[in-house]
């Protein structure tokens, strides 16, 4: 794998002979420059606006002097690419609305206008120094040390030269010794330079361009990328329960009747025995049909909502259910359907293994958070990593930010509690009455 920058870059054998070096130079020499720059372009707007503020024409200045972080820092982002493979964000915020006025208000209110200022004050003063001192120990000290011998050639005329301004050399074997010296602390300086280059940047990505940052607003655009999924498929789950239900099942209830019909006017024998067959099927098909579109999005959750959804549920279940489940109104649909989705598994569940005699449903909306409670009677002992069918909607109810949560000791009872923070969108008629 190449390395995405001069960190990893330096822990590998042949770094030497890579581009690292010479981009570690690269940045170093451009951050000595911008810094210099960044220097005399603070110091004019500052003396410049400093000096017209009496007389109020320095006052746009001195907004530009508050504004001045913004290039600096977009440069020194794109100065990363050098060291750092990794792309660089920007952390500013798009105006609210168009104009001048509308994305200065938005940039003198984020924090990161001032850090960035902060940053290029701490640039110009302190850091390109250092930048250029590095550069010039790691980099032309050993260059000026290696070339002793092409000075004294040209420049001493074969006599004699001065090594860094401050040594003589008169003789060609020390000119040679301090050449090699060169070469060996050229190599070193390779290193220092790399160093140097990646603290600079890491400093620099920390202050303006944080990587949290950049993880953060990827995380924020995965968890809406899985609400996104969840909202199409159910979607694609209503569009399959409408086709079925318009479709399919009117085709079924059309061949039933029609069986029916031709049963009546068959004659008794062999022909009507095989017609009431087949008209059984047919309504055996029917009413699993029936079944599944119920499963797959149940036209009561659609039109009446999670409360009437859930005590048809527990009317359907096997095992005698009680339900207190008091809700203000409708919820978003994937909320709904998640919820009485978990409802549905619960109950499963407990009329498979659970043994219980009695199970009740519970809950209600309360702090902005829609709450369902259910437990049983039963033996106890549930586990949601055995192949229950929890995990699954473990992981649906974490993508709507809720939470889903089992208690199941040996012996009972179990409870399964669920809860989902949302916000009621269409109060019902008896809520609405004494709102």
């Amino acid at each position: 794998m190449h390395p995405r920058n001069v960190w990893q870059a330096l822990s590998r054998p042949g770094f030497l002979l890579s581009a690292w070096p010479w981009r570690s130079v690269g940045y170093l020499l451009t951050g000595a420059v911008t810094g210099v720059l960044a220097l005399v372009g603070l110091v004019m707007l500052a003396a410049v606006g400093g000096a017209l503020a009496i007389v109020l024409v320095g006052l746009p200045l001195l907004v530009v002097l508050a504004l001045a972080g913004l290039p600096v820092a977009w440069v020194e982002r794109r100065r990363l690419g050098l060291v750092d493979l990794d792309p660089a964000p920007d952390p500013h915020q798009a105006p609210a609305a168009e104009g001048l006025m509308s994305w200065l208000t938005t940039r003198l209110k984020e924090q990161v206008t001032w850090r960035e200022l902060a940053y290029t004050v701490l640039f110009a003063v302190l850091l390109w120094p250092l930048d250029a001192l590095v550069f010039t120990v790691a980099l032309l000290f050993p260059v000026s040390m290696a070339a002793t011998p092409v000075l004294m050639a040209t420049i001493g005329e074969g006599s004699e030269t001065k090594v860094l301004k401050q040594w003589t050399v008169t003789t060609w074997p020390t000119a040679f010794g301090v050449a090699v010296l060169g070469v060996l602390l050229l190599a070193l300086g390779a290193y220092v330079l790399g160093v140097a280059a990646g603290a600079r940047a890491e400093l620099t990505r920390l202050l303006i361009a944080d990587r949290d940052g950049d993880l953060g607003a990827r995380v924020v655009e995965l968890n809406r990328s899985r609400v996104r999924l969840v909202d199409a498929f159910e979607a694609e789950r209503r569009r399959i329960e409408r086709d079925l239900h318009d479709g399919a099942q009117q085709r079924l209830v059309a061949l039933t009747m029609t069986l029916g019909l031709a049963r009546l006017d068959a004659p008794p024998g062999p022909l009507s025995d095989q017609l009431a067959k087949a008209h059984d099927e047919a309504g055996r098909a029917l009413a699993e049909l029936r079944e599944l579109i119920h499963g797959i999005h149940p036209k009561v959750l659609a039109d009446y909502g999670l409360g009437a959804a859930v005590a048809d549920a527990a009317d359907r279940s096997v095992v005698p259910v009680d339900v207190d489940l008091p809700l203000p109104g409708r919820f978003e649909q994937a909320v709904e359907a998640a919820a009485y989705f978990v409802v549905c598994e619960a109950l499963a569940n407990i009329a498979r293994h659970s043994r219980a005699g009695r199970a009740q449903v519970s809950g209600g909306y309360t702090g902005g958070r829609l709450v369902l409670e259910v437990r049983d009677d039963g033996r106890g002992g549930a586990d949601a990593s055995a192949g229950s069918g929890l995990t699954g909607l473990a992981d649906r109810v974490s993508v709507l930010d809720g939470r889903l949560s089992l208690s199941s000791p040996p012996g009972g009872p179990t409870l399964l509690r669920v809860e989902f923070p949302c916000e009621v969108s269409e109060l019902s008629e008896a809520a609405d009455r004494f709102a």
